[in-house]
């Protein structure tokens, strides 16, 4: 029974994380685009429409070429992924869908997936 709980209570935080993260992303992506790279490791590669974008400063300049955007997320489902498979690496498996708008083109459906790890913050508190 505990291992059920567990289990259960660990889902509800994947999904409470999850929606926080979605809700960040694309706000960042339609208004606040020169933060988004802050969401992607270092190492991090994008694909997008089967072209791969990696690593911070080509993320960058890949956001920074779109148009301006507006998205709405219609549908969230997010997954934790099983240690086993992540070497012992905390992981989400998030997948949105919805429509998005970009200036000059009319509005279509999208989904994107995003696989989510944790990482160790360390905050500054600056005087």
């Amino acid at each position: 029974m505990a291992t059920t709980l567990d289990f259960r209570t660990h889902v509800d935080q994947s999904c409470r994380y999850s929606e926080e993260f979605v809700n960040i992303y694309y706000d960042c992506m339609d208004k606040k685009r020169r933060n988004l790279t802050r969401l992607y490791l270092d190492k991090a590669t994008l694909v997008w429409n089967g072209n791969a974008v990696s690593g911070q400063d080509a993320l960058a300049e890949f956001f920074e070429s779109l148009p301006s955007s507006e998205f709405q997320v219609h549908t969230l489902d997010c997954q934790p992924v099983h240690e086993q498979a992540t070497q012992g690496q905390t992981t989400l498996l998030v997948v949105t869908g919805g429509t998005v708008k970009f200036e000059g083109n009319k509005q279509r459906f999208f989904n994107q997936n995003f696989l989510l790890t944790a990482q160790l913050l360390i905050f500054f508190k600056w005087k």
